[in-house]
């Protein structure tokens, strides 16, 4: 029985103490103060940098992808079958415009067609006999007539052995570089069997596509900049077509520009970052980006008035990296602010650290 006393009397003493500990001792009452102190609302002005917006001219600028593509490129084949004799070409070098470039067998049409001229011969001097005789009645004008007709029909052969003489022969059918060949001499060659890539890539064409809603702003002659992964260099590319339909799928019209290449340093295939310049607009009004406050409905942004915050709503369009256009809501002059916009509330009274020009 006095051991059950003993065992309550000391819980009732642990427990004296925490409470004590907690609420009435030194540390619980500077805690208490702390907290209190905390709890007192502030009502000092927010220290904030202000910005006094003005009319800027900006250029309407946006940044999309493209491909190089040559000017011109082309697999070359034969039209005809039969043993490669002689390749005159040699790989990645520079050919010109109905360069002979490879050569088929072609000595039994050589044959045919010496044949068929030393008949040209003979017919053409009796077609000549008897246009002579013709006109002193010595012959009738049908013979005449005749032998003109022969003479025509071997002319015609002859012009048909030619043509397949020259399926014999692949030429370039433009300037360019010629890639890696795919045949070598004495092999056979089929009108199926691809010769080599002949690419003529001076001028370089970029092809990329654009939104929709820029199609209006897109003009044959107008300029773009663009860079590619091989090299430092800035090129230039002027517009030249335009697809005149939309793509059904991405809602974007292609476009296709030319750029110099003497230098060879664009190659076709490669991946081209593009800046495409739209216009200019002339007078507008820029602010940070992060001075605009997006909203459910629209976008606000706070301005410096009387000492204190006021909320307008503006309406944005063009975006750069750092600053965003308002269209409307705002005035040259009016001073917005660019700092401190999480302690701002409506009416809210504002010291002004530093002014933006």
């Amino acid at each position: 029985m006095k051991t059950r006393y003993i065992i309550y009397t000391l819980l009732a003493l642990v427990v004296a103490f925490l409470i004590y500990n907690k609420f009435f001792s030194k540390g619980a009452k500077e805690k208490q103060t702390a907290t209190a102190g905390k709890g007192k609302k502030k009502n000092g002005p927010v220290a904030v940098n202000v910005l006094v917006v003005k009319d800027t001219a900006v250029t309407n600028q946006i940044d999309i992808t493209g491909t190089i593509d040559a000017n011109e490129k082309v697999n070359l084949v034969s039209q005809t079958a039969g043993n490669i004799t002689n390749i005159y070409f040699n790989e990645g070098s520079h050919v010109s415009k109905g360069q002979l470039l490879v050569k088929v067998y072609n000595q039994d049409l050589q044959a045919s067609l010496q044949q068929i001229q030393a008949q040209i011969v003979l017919a053409r001097d009796i077609n000549r006999r008897n246009q002579i005789l013709v006109q002193k009645e010595a012959i009738s004008k049908e013979e005449s007539e005749t032998s003109q007709s022969s003479l025509n029909a071997l002319q015609a052969q002859a012009d048909v052995i030619k043509a397949q003489i020259a399926r014999t022969e692949i030429r370039a059918p433009f300037s360019g570089i010629i890639g890696l060949r795919n045949v070598s001499p004495g092999g056979y060659l089929s009108p199926s069997t691809p010769i080599a890539t002949l690419v003529n890539i001076d001028p370089a064409k970029v092809t990329f596509s654009v939104p929709e809603r820029y199609l209006p702003l897109i003009k044959k002659g107008g300029k773009i900049i663009f860079t590619v992964e091989s090299s430092r260099k800035n090129f230039s590319a002027t517009v030249y077509a335009i697809e005149p339909s939309l793509d059904a799928t991405s809602r974007t019209i292609t476009v296709r520009a030319k750029a110099p290449n003497a230098d060879n340093l664009l190659t076709a295939g490669a991946f081209a970052k593009i800046n495409l310049t739209l216009d200019q607009i002339p007078k507008t009004i820029m602010v940070p980006t992060e001075s605009v406050i997006p909203d459910i409905k629209s976008s606000k942004v706070y301005i410096y008035h009387n000492g204190k915050a006021l909320a307008k709503d503006v309406k944005t369009d063009l975006r750069t990296d750092t600053k965003i256009q308002i269209v409307d809501g705002l005035a040259s002059g009016d001073s917005v602010v660019v700092s401190g916009l999480i302690q701002i509330r409506p009416n809210a009274p504002l010291k002004i650290l530093k002014v933006i020009k």
